[in-house]
């Protein structure tokens, strides 16, 4: 088992999931999007039309900048060209990672640490900082903080993947010693300490204006659902296909040492 059969597996995985993740953005978060374009619309039409310019011509540039993608294409083949190439990619990390881990966690099989590499992955790398700074629609924020909030968001992520990361180096060497339980209590316990106090120490935006909190509760949800459906399918996918693999190469080893005892 080679980090190269990890790696091709893992981005057919991701593949795979990438379509089940689009099926969920695509008729659960679009018509959240749009929802939450319309009460974008609808506060830019209550407002005062812009007086013309003292030279008597409007310089507005709506018109010029460019190519205007629409939003059926946006909604469409532009949602899924940016699902399916991240998905992917996403995929061939996982796998790549579930190939460092094959050995090193305890006496875990590769498909058993491959799923522990998904769950974990996806605890830190998406969800703690989802939690923190979940995601926002169209008409939410501001333009002028859209750079220190990324910055937060980053930061967040980089603290849980560290982290994550400490503590299953930390499991892994606690394992032998102290037993399952008492090195779950002491790894799970740590890294939720961790992210606690990160969350607790980050700062707080709170830019949502008078925005409908219904409209924001679904887009949220239907984020969370898009990305755990990538997550979840991937790592499902993987580890199957790691279990094959490793059930393939198992008797290839058992008929070789049968052959060579014979």
């Amino acid at each position: 088992m080679t980090p190269r059969n990890f790696l091709v597996r893992g981005l057919l995985a991701g593949f795979i999931a990438s379509l089940f993740s689009f099926g969920v953005a695509y008729t659960v978060g679009e018509p959240q999007v749009d929802a939450a374009i319309a009460v974008e619309e609808s506060g830019a039409a209550a407002e005062p039309a812009a007086e013309p310019a003292a030279d008597g011509h409007d310089h507005s540039h709506s018109d010029e900048a460019g190519t205007e993608v629409s939003r059926d294409n946006q909604s469409t083949f532009g949602l899924a060209t940016g699902i399916l190439a991240v998905g992917t990619a996403l995929g061939g990390v996982i796998g790549l990672a579930s190939a460092f881990a094959v050995g090193r966690i305890g006496r875990l099989r590769p498909s058993q640490s491959t799923a522990l590499v998904a769950v974990v992955g996806y605890t830190a790398f998406s969800l703690v900082p989802f939690l923190k700074y979940p995601a926002t629609p169209p008409a939410v924020g501001n333009g002028d903080t859209i750079g220190e909030r990324t910055m937060y968001y980053f930061i967040v992520q980089g603290i849980a993947i560290l982290a994550a990361l400490a503590a299953v180096m930390i499991a892994s060497r606690l394992l032998s010693r102290i037993g399952t339980y008492r090195t779950l209590l002491a790894t799970v316990g740590g890294f939720l300490l961790v992210v606690v106090v990160t969350a607790v120490a980050m700062p707080t935006v709170n830019e949502l204006g008078d925005f409908p909190a219904d409209t924001l509760w679904s887009f949220r949800l239907a984020s969370l659902l898009t990305n755990a459906t990538l997550w979840a399918g991937t790592g499902i996918i993987l580890v199957g296909l790691i279990g094959k693999l490793y059930e393939q190469e198992t008797a290839k080893t058992v008929r070789r040492d049968l052959a060579a005892s014979l």
